[in-house]
Protein backbone atom coordinates (compact mmCIF):
# COMPACT_ATOMS: atom_id res chain seq x y z
CA UNK A 1 0.00 0.00 0.00
CA UNK A 2 1.46 3.35 -1.06
CA UNK A 3 0.22 6.92 -1.18
CA UNK A 4 3.01 8.21 -3.38
CA UNK A 5 1.67 11.11 -5.43
CA UNK A 6 -1.32 11.55 -3.09
CA UNK A 7 -2.21 14.75 -1.27
CA UNK A 8 -4.09 14.84 2.06
CA UNK A 9 -5.63 17.53 4.25
CA UNK A 10 -6.32 16.53 7.85
CA UNK A 11 -8.03 18.92 10.23
CA UNK A 12 -6.79 19.00 13.80
CA UNK A 13 -3.58 17.25 12.73
CA UNK A 14 -1.05 19.19 14.78
CA UNK A 15 -1.36 16.72 17.69
CA UNK A 16 -3.12 13.64 19.02
CA UNK A 17 -5.22 11.47 16.73
CA UNK A 18 -4.87 13.89 13.84
CA UNK A 19 -1.08 13.78 14.11
CA UNK A 20 -1.20 9.98 14.20
CA UNK A 21 -3.16 9.98 10.95
CA UNK A 22 -0.87 12.54 9.31
CA UNK A 23 2.27 10.60 10.17
CA UNK A 24 0.86 7.28 8.96
CA UNK A 25 -0.14 8.75 5.59
CA UNK A 26 3.24 10.46 5.34
CA UNK A 27 5.04 7.17 6.02
CA UNK A 28 3.34 5.78 2.95
CA UNK A 29 4.33 8.74 0.78
CA UNK A 30 1.44 11.23 0.95
CA UNK A 31 2.02 14.96 1.14
CA UNK A 32 0.03 16.33 4.08
CA UNK A 33 -1.58 19.68 4.88
CA UNK A 34 -1.35 20.00 8.67
CA UNK A 35 -4.26 22.05 10.02
CA UNK A 36 -4.22 23.73 13.41
CA UNK A 37 -6.33 26.29 15.25
CA UNK A 38 -4.12 27.90 17.91
CA UNK A 39 -0.75 26.22 18.36
CA UNK A 40 1.55 27.07 15.47
CA UNK A 41 4.54 25.50 17.23
CA UNK A 42 3.12 21.96 17.51
CA UNK A 43 1.82 22.16 13.94
CA UNK A 44 5.35 22.89 12.75
CA UNK A 45 6.64 20.03 14.89
CA UNK A 46 4.20 17.69 13.14
CA UNK A 47 5.34 18.95 9.74
CA UNK A 48 8.94 18.32 10.76
CA UNK A 49 8.03 14.71 11.66
CA UNK A 50 6.34 14.36 8.27
CA UNK A 51 9.52 15.49 6.56
CA UNK A 52 11.57 13.06 8.67
CA UNK A 53 9.48 10.33 7.05
CA UNK A 54 10.48 11.48 3.59
CA UNK A 55 7.21 13.23 2.76
CA UNK A 56 6.32 16.94 2.57
CA UNK A 57 3.46 19.31 3.23
CA UNK A 58 2.57 22.62 4.83
CA UNK A 59 0.76 24.00 7.88
CA UNK A 60 -2.47 25.96 7.68
CA UNK A 61 -4.46 27.76 10.38
CA UNK A 62 -8.25 27.92 10.43
CA UNK A 63 -11.20 27.99 12.82
CA UNK A 64 -13.33 25.13 11.47
CA UNK A 65 -16.40 26.61 13.18
CA UNK A 66 -16.30 29.38 10.56
CA UNK A 67 -17.26 28.24 7.04
CA UNK A 68 -15.32 31.04 5.40
CA UNK A 69 -12.14 29.89 7.13
CA UNK A 70 -12.75 26.29 6.07
CA UNK A 71 -13.07 27.52 2.48
CA UNK A 72 -9.86 29.52 2.85
CA UNK A 73 -8.07 26.42 4.11
CA UNK A 74 -8.99 24.55 0.95
CA UNK A 75 -7.93 27.48 -1.21
CA UNK A 76 -4.51 27.16 0.41
CA UNK A 77 -4.50 23.43 -0.38
CA UNK A 78 -5.33 24.21 -3.99
CA UNK A 79 -2.48 26.73 -4.18
CA UNK A 80 0.06 24.36 -2.54
CA UNK A 81 -1.00 20.99 -3.96
CA UNK A 82 -3.14 21.75 -7.01
CA UNK A 83 -5.39 18.82 -6.12
CA UNK A 84 -6.54 16.73 -3.18
CA UNK A 85 -6.92 12.96 -2.80
CA UNK A 86 -7.72 12.56 0.91
CA UNK A 87 -9.71 14.73 3.31
CA UNK A 88 -9.98 13.75 6.98
CA UNK A 89 -12.11 15.77 9.38
CA UNK A 90 -10.76 15.27 12.89
CA UNK A 91 -10.69 18.72 14.57
CA UNK A 92 -12.79 19.45 17.65
CA UNK A 93 -12.94 22.36 20.11
CA UNK A 94 -11.47 22.14 23.60
CA UNK A 95 -13.72 20.72 26.33
CA UNK A 96 -15.01 24.03 27.79
CA UNK A 97 -16.49 24.86 24.41
CA UNK A 98 -19.08 22.09 24.59
CA UNK A 99 -18.68 19.89 27.68
CA UNK A 100 -21.88 20.40 29.73
CA UNK A 101 -24.91 18.23 30.49
CA UNK A 102 -28.19 18.68 28.59
CA UNK A 103 -29.94 20.64 31.33
CA UNK A 104 -27.22 23.28 31.63
CA UNK A 105 -25.82 23.32 28.10
CA UNK A 106 -25.84 26.80 26.56
CA UNK A 107 -26.91 27.36 22.99
CA UNK A 108 -23.45 28.73 22.32
CA UNK A 109 -21.90 25.43 23.43
CA UNK A 110 -24.41 23.52 21.31
CA UNK A 111 -23.57 25.66 18.27
CA UNK A 112 -19.84 25.22 18.86
CA UNK A 113 -20.19 21.44 18.80
CA UNK A 114 -22.43 21.31 15.74
CA UNK A 115 -20.47 23.97 13.86
CA UNK A 116 -17.13 22.23 14.50
CA UNK A 117 -18.39 18.82 13.42
CA UNK A 118 -21.44 18.51 11.18
CA UNK A 119 -21.27 21.96 9.60
CA UNK A 120 -17.48 21.89 9.21
CA UNK A 121 -17.68 18.42 7.64
CA UNK A 122 -20.45 19.52 5.29
CA UNK A 123 -18.51 22.58 4.14
CA UNK A 124 -15.18 20.75 4.09
CA UNK A 125 -16.46 17.86 1.99
CA UNK A 126 -18.04 20.18 -0.56
CA UNK A 127 -14.76 22.09 -0.80
CA UNK A 128 -12.65 18.92 -0.93
CA UNK A 129 -14.50 17.36 -3.86
CA UNK A 130 -13.76 20.44 -5.96
CA UNK A 131 -10.11 19.42 -5.75
CA UNK A 132 -10.63 15.66 -6.15
CA UNK A 133 -10.49 13.61 -9.27
CA UNK A 134 -12.22 10.24 -9.38
CA UNK A 135 -11.21 7.93 -6.56
CA UNK A 136 -10.89 10.32 -3.63
CA UNK A 137 -11.19 9.40 0.04
CA UNK A 138 -13.13 11.32 2.70
CA UNK A 139 -13.03 10.26 6.37
CA UNK A 140 -14.82 11.65 9.44
CA UNK A 141 -13.44 10.89 12.92
CA UNK A 142 -16.46 10.27 15.14
CA UNK A 143 -17.23 8.50 18.41
CA UNK A 144 -19.97 5.92 17.95
CA UNK A 145 -21.06 4.92 21.49
CA UNK A 146 -21.90 8.45 22.59
CA UNK A 147 -23.09 9.40 19.12
CA UNK A 148 -25.45 6.59 18.31
CA UNK A 149 -25.96 4.09 21.12
CA UNK A 150 -25.89 5.61 24.59
CA UNK A 151 -26.88 8.72 26.53
CA UNK A 152 -25.11 8.09 29.82
CA UNK A 153 -22.09 10.38 29.29
CA UNK A 154 -24.23 13.45 29.98
CA UNK A 155 -21.65 16.26 29.47
CA UNK A 156 -20.90 14.82 26.00
CA UNK A 157 -24.44 15.53 24.76
CA UNK A 158 -23.52 18.33 22.34
CA UNK A 159 -20.50 16.57 20.88
CA UNK A 160 -22.29 13.21 20.79
CA UNK A 161 -25.14 14.77 18.84
CA UNK A 162 -22.69 16.51 16.52
CA UNK A 163 -20.79 13.27 15.87
CA UNK A 164 -24.06 11.45 15.15
CA UNK A 165 -24.96 14.13 12.60
CA UNK A 166 -21.53 13.75 11.00
CA UNK A 167 -21.94 9.98 10.70
CA UNK A 168 -25.29 10.57 9.01
CA UNK A 169 -23.65 13.00 6.58
CA UNK A 170 -21.11 10.32 5.69
CA UNK A 171 -23.90 8.08 4.48
CA UNK A 172 -25.56 10.80 2.41
CA UNK A 173 -22.29 11.92 0.86
CA UNK A 174 -21.32 8.29 0.19
CA UNK A 175 -24.35 7.88 -2.06
CA UNK A 176 -23.95 11.28 -3.69
CA UNK A 177 -20.28 10.74 -4.58
CA UNK A 178 -20.25 7.02 -5.35
CA UNK A 179 -20.32 7.40 -9.14
CA UNK A 180 -17.21 9.55 -8.94
CA UNK A 181 -15.39 6.80 -7.09
CA UNK A 182 -15.07 8.98 -3.99
CA UNK A 183 -15.66 6.99 -0.81
CA UNK A 184 -16.92 8.57 2.41
CA UNK A 185 -16.54 6.71 5.69
CA UNK A 186 -16.28 7.32 9.43
CA UNK A 187 -13.72 5.98 11.88
CA UNK A 188 -14.93 5.72 15.48
CA UNK A 189 -12.10 5.42 18.01
CA UNK A 190 -12.40 4.01 21.50
CA UNK A 191 -10.35 5.49 24.33
CA UNK A 192 -7.08 6.74 22.84
CA UNK A 193 -3.96 8.07 24.52
CA UNK A 194 -3.13 11.68 23.59
CA UNK A 195 -6.75 12.54 22.74
CA UNK A 196 -9.79 13.97 24.54
CA UNK A 197 -8.82 11.68 27.42
CA UNK A 198 -5.83 13.89 28.15
CA UNK A 199 -8.10 16.94 28.45
CA UNK A 200 -9.77 15.48 31.54
CA UNK A 201 -8.47 15.98 35.10
CA UNK A 202 -5.60 13.64 35.98
CA UNK A 203 -7.68 11.68 38.48
CA UNK A 204 -10.44 11.13 35.91
CA UNK A 205 -7.90 10.00 33.32
CA UNK A 206 -6.47 7.41 35.68
CA UNK A 207 -9.90 6.08 36.66
CA UNK A 208 -10.79 5.63 32.99
CA UNK A 209 -7.50 3.87 32.22
CA UNK A 210 -7.85 1.56 35.22
CA UNK A 211 -11.48 0.75 34.38
CA UNK A 212 -10.83 0.06 30.71
CA UNK A 213 -7.65 -1.95 31.24
CA UNK A 214 -9.29 -4.07 33.94
CA UNK A 215 -11.02 -5.99 31.18
CA UNK A 216 -13.48 -3.69 29.44
CA UNK A 217 -11.05 -3.48 26.54
CA UNK A 218 -10.54 -7.12 25.52
CA UNK A 219 -7.13 -6.31 24.04
CA UNK A 220 -6.04 -5.02 27.45
CA UNK A 221 -4.84 -1.50 26.70
CA UNK A 222 -5.95 1.87 25.38
CA UNK A 223 -5.33 2.70 21.76
CA UNK A 224 -2.82 5.15 20.32
CA UNK A 225 -3.04 7.80 17.59
CA UNK A 226 -1.04 5.41 15.40
CA UNK A 227 -3.82 2.80 15.74
CA UNK A 228 -6.31 5.28 14.30
CA UNK A 229 -3.79 6.26 11.64
CA UNK A 230 -3.61 2.62 10.59
CA UNK A 231 -7.41 2.40 10.27
CA UNK A 232 -7.64 5.60 8.24
CA UNK A 233 -4.79 4.41 6.04
CA UNK A 234 -6.68 1.21 5.27
CA UNK A 235 -9.83 3.10 4.26
CA UNK A 236 -7.78 5.48 2.09
CA UNK A 237 -6.11 2.67 0.17
CA UNK A 238 -6.99 1.60 -3.37
CA UNK A 239 -7.98 -1.76 -1.91
CA UNK A 240 -10.83 -0.07 0.00
CA UNK A 241 -12.43 1.41 -3.10
CA UNK A 242 -15.68 -0.55 -2.60
CA UNK A 243 -16.15 0.42 1.06
CA UNK A 244 -18.28 3.52 1.51
CA UNK A 245 -20.87 4.94 3.88
CA UNK A 246 -19.59 2.80 6.77
CA UNK A 247 -18.47 3.49 10.33
CA UNK A 248 -15.40 1.51 11.36
CA UNK A 249 -15.12 1.11 15.13
CA UNK A 250 -11.49 0.96 16.30
CA UNK A 251 -11.58 0.28 20.04
CA UNK A 252 -9.70 -2.93 20.85
CA UNK A 253 -13.04 -4.74 21.15
CA UNK A 254 -14.50 -2.53 23.90
CA UNK A 255 -17.83 -2.10 22.09
CA UNK A 256 -18.29 -5.90 22.16
CA UNK A 257 -18.57 -6.03 25.96
CA UNK A 258 -21.95 -6.44 27.71
CA UNK A 259 -22.61 -3.55 30.10
CA UNK A 260 -25.49 -5.44 31.78
CA UNK A 261 -23.39 -8.40 32.91
CA UNK A 262 -20.57 -8.46 35.51
CA UNK A 263 -17.16 -8.43 33.90
CA UNK A 264 -15.93 -11.57 35.66
CA UNK A 265 -18.87 -13.52 34.21
CA UNK A 266 -17.97 -12.37 30.71
CA UNK A 267 -14.39 -13.49 30.99
CA UNK A 268 -15.41 -17.14 31.49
Amino acid sequence: MTFQGKHALITGSSRGIGRGIALKLAEKGAKVAVHYYKNDRVAKETLAKIKERGADGFVVQADVCRPEEVSRMFERAKAEFGKLDIFVHNARPELPGFYTGPMDLTLEQWDTALDSQAKAFLVGTREAIKLMKDGGRIIAITYTPAARQFGSWQPWVAMGSAKAAMESLCRYFAVALAKRGITVNAVSPGWIEDSVLNSLPAAAQQRIRDWQESGWIPMGHLGTPADIGNAVSLLCSDEASWITGQTLTVDGGASLMETVMPLDMQRG
